[in-house]
């Protein structure tokens, strides 16, 4: 019995240093301000966990934890990417640790099943990753920083046919975001007078492109358009260039999952020349930049941000921006109110949280994958300025 209670105490003590936390005495509850930060750091998609978390500390290292009079407290759970993880984690974290925001949300599936909650218990959600148009929709507490696929998608399919690219097929994963891009890629393509000649859709979970990109090299398109989730990029351009794609003519554009930060150093020199649209590369030129890539490699052994981070970063921002409004009063609808309209500028440029949609307007960047310095960077050529959703702008 004794060593079962030593137990407990000490997974009890591995969590709450895991996580960076000092426990609170009950007292002090009341000046504290929690933050239930749900994400997949193991799994298919514990890249976005990790990247998310990491972006989440550094903010809170350069800006403190106590904010309009209250101690910030970041308490982070693991959802290994399972919806019904997710919704029974942050109904935990609502009714025991009484999070005053939850944050998060790796996947369009954790966001989707975790909504109805939020609108239950008036807890603001801030989305830091999930990139599903319909998301904001699902709750009037969702915020988002992270970006939408077709904000990203639609930039791309005007740049194909000024540059040769007619005929192209699609290759997405088989969820939300995957077929927001194939929608709106598709669309915005032929209105400009190319053409789709074929949608493939392979599985979110342990997918195989194999077969996929056998029948794209047989059909012989001006260009595969891929969107997959982050963390499999690279096994895409893996198997593209294994079949000869590149040398068949065949050209890999996408959204800049595909080339994610996080993995273009170690896809090798098959992908220069690769380009992609997205709303944040981290060879962005802008000094504040310059001083997030910097920061986050010095503080996470070299490891470079990514997408994902920058949603997150800004994620803490607005959060932070929030309760300095309303010191900590008012409750959720307080802090939603105070986080609607919010203009700043991010690692990624100039963004501004859209008051009636809650999801986040910014630039879009066409991005060329070239050498620099030594290592693949997601070089940018040319901006689309504050993109709004698509989705949400009929």
């Amino acid at each position: 019995m004794q060593k079962r209670h030593l137990l407990r105490a000490s997974a009890a003590a591995a969590i709450v240093l895991s996580t960076g936390l000092a426990a609170v005495p009950a007292a002090a509850q009341d000046n504290v301000f929690k933050i239930g930060l749900i994400l997949p750091m193991t799994g298919q998609q514990a890249t976005t966990g990790r990247q998310i978390e990491a972006a989440a500390r550094l903010y809170m290292a350069q800006n403190g934890d106590m904010v309009g009079g209250k101690k910030v407290q970041l308490i982070i759970k693991d959802d290994t990417s399972l919806p019904d993880v997710t919704r029974r984690l942050a109904q935990e974290l609502v009714v025991n640790e009484k999070v005053n925001v939850l944050a998060g949300m790796g996947i369009t599936p954790s966001a989707m099943a975790t909504a109805p909650l939020a609108t239950q218990s008036k807890t603001p959600l801030v989305v830091m990753a999930a990139a599903t148009s319909s998301i904001t929709e699902a709750s009037p507490y969702v915020v988002r920083t992270s970006f939408t696929l077709p904000q990203v998608s639609v930039a791309l399919a005007d740049w194909a046919p000024k540059n040769g690219i007619k005929k192209v097929v699609t290759l997405v994963s088989d969820y939300g975001p995957g077929i927001d891009a194939e929608k709106y890629f598709n669309q915005r393509l032929t209105f400009n007078g190319g053409q789709v000649t074929e949608a493939l859709r392979v599985p979110l979970r342990n997918p195989d492109f194999a077969p996929f990109l056998q029948k794209v090299r047989d059909a012989k398109p001006d260009a595969l358009f891929v969107f997959v989730p982050s963390g499999a990029g690279a096994a895409v351009m893996k198997q593209f260039l294994e079949r000869g794609m590149d040398k068949a003519g065949i050209k890999l554009i996408g959204t800049g999952d595909v080339t994610d930060d996080d993995q273009l150093n170690d896809m090798g020199d098959g992908a220069l020349g690769v380009v992609t649209s997205h709303h944040y590369s981290a060879a962005h030129p802008s000094p504040m930049n310059k001083k997030f890539v910097e920061a986050f490699e010095k503080a996470n052994k070299g490891l470079r941000p990514n997408f994902m981070a920058v949603g997150g970063y800004d994620g803490m921002r607005v959060i932070y921006e929030a309760l300095k409004t309303t010191k900590g009063a008012g409750g959720g609808d307080a802090l939603l109110a105070a986080m609607k309209g919010q203009i700043f500028e991010s690692p990624r440029g100039k963004v501004f949280i859209d008051a009636q949609t809650r999801d986040i307007v910014q630039d879009v960047y066409l991005r060329k994958v070239e050498r620099v310095n030594g290592q693949l960077y997601n070089v940018e050529f040319d901006v689309i300025k504050d993109v709004k959703d698509p989705g949400k702008t009929k």
